[in-house]
């Protein structure tokens, strides 16, 4: 029996030895502990806006054009879709009219006018516009709805394409006719 003692001794040392001894205290670091955070000073104000611009909305419509147009303080640019309306417009007629409300008025260098239009053609755009900017002028000008309304610049213009019907190749025209 004392050798089965012995042995069980023996064991129990190896697996002492194999188990991983905890670290005296001697040997453990110190926590190390987190540094304060700082104490929030005044809350930072929220910066005041710069004086925002006042914006006139207008929106004109043309066949099936649709111009939405803004109108700001400013020094007379007329942008389209990012373009400068000159070079957007290609037919001169087209940009005279789109200048047309603010030159009547004597305000082309007062405003900016920034348009979104979408829809159509050129043509139908530039009658968009025109509208457009005649609708916004009569927000930020008041006493010019009179000037406006008799140029006709207020006044939609209804023409339409008129529709395909039914046995026609088109609204109107027919298919060619033959005889036998």
């Amino acid at each position: 029996m004392a050798e089965e003692q012995q042995q069980a001794e023996e064991s129990e040392v190896i697996q002492e030895a194999d188990t991983p001894k905890a670290p005296e205290a001697s040997e453990v670091p110190e926590a190390v502990e987190a540094p304060e955070a700082p104490e929030p000073a005044e809350k930072p104000q929220p910066l005041e806006p710069a004086e925002k611009p006042i914006v006139y909305w207008g929106l004109g419509r043309r066949k099936s054009a649709v111009a939405r147009v803004r109108l700001m303080r400013g020094t007379g640019r007329i942008i389209v879709n990012g373009h400068d309306a000159d070079d957007y417009f290609t037919d001169e007629r087209q940009i005279q009219a789109v200048r047309a409300p603010l030159k009547h008025l004597k305000l082309a260098s007062r405003y900016d006018v920034l348009v979104n239009a979408t829809g159509g053609g050129i043509g139908g755009q530039s009658g968009a516009v025109v509208l457009g900017i005649a609708r916004a002028l009569v927000k930020a000008e008041p006493d010019s709805e009179e000037k406006l309304r008799s140029m006709r610049l207020l006044t939609r213009d209804p023409r339409m394409k008129e529709r395909k019907k039914y046995g026609k190749r088109s609204a109107r025209a027919s298919f060619q006719f033959s005889k036998r």
